[in-house]
């Protein structure tokens, strides 16, 4: 019932479904273009479209009482960023500690334009051995799913490669805020 309600919204405002619910019992899962408050519900609603239970991180702030208890619910995992607290390993360790896990992890960090990706969800996926799954929501075909997964290999500039390629031409809800696809590492 859920499923059905989220697809019959999305399409009331205009959203098509595009690419099949990775099958991987755990992934990392990319989460861009994000420039807008919009993509978060609208994730939650995707989700809910494609029948996937995600953890997704955010930044602590956003976990406040009392409402910090259904950002917990559903699947919310409060990151201060603030602070060097090893998120990379933790989520390493929650990979190993469960069978099935999907992280969803923005990528750029924030809803601003930054001129390099976060490059945790790279590390945690190598060192996780789990694959990367790009999904997308574009603001401007009005589209949101999945593309193919890939297993990192190591080669930092030929893994992004791939991205930059998949998110060729898709936009945020306020285009001028994506920011280049690169990670630090490859300057």
């Amino acid at each position: 019932m859920k499923q059905s309600l989220a697809r019959k919204l999305l399409g009331l405002f205009g959203w098509k479904l595009e690419g099949a619910k990775p099958e991987y019992p755990q992934y990392v899962l990319i989460a861009a273009p994000h420039t807008s408050n919009w993509d978060f519900p609208l994730m939650l609603l995707f989700a809910a479209a494609f029948d996937m239970k995600l953890t997704w991180m955010a930044k602590h702030s956003l976990f406040w009482p009392p409402l910090s208890w259904l950002m917990r619910a559903m699947g919310g995992m409060p990151i201060v960023r603030h602070k060097s607290t090893n998120t990379v390993d933790s989520m390493i360790a929650a990979f190993a500690a469960q069978k099935e896990l999907v992280l969803v992890v923005p990528t750029e960090g924030t809803r601003a334009k930054a001129e390099h990706w976060k490059s945790g969800f790279y590390h945690i996926a190598r060192q996780a051995n789990v694959p990367i799954c790009p999904s997308f929501l574009d603001f401007g075909q009005k589209r949101g799913g999945f593309g193919p997964a890939i297993m990192v290999t190591g080669n930092v500039t030929e893994d992004m490669n791939y991205f930059r390629e998949f998110y060729k031409g898709m936009e945020g809800r306020f285009p001028e805020m994506f920011g280049p696809i690169k990670l630090r590492e490859e300057d």
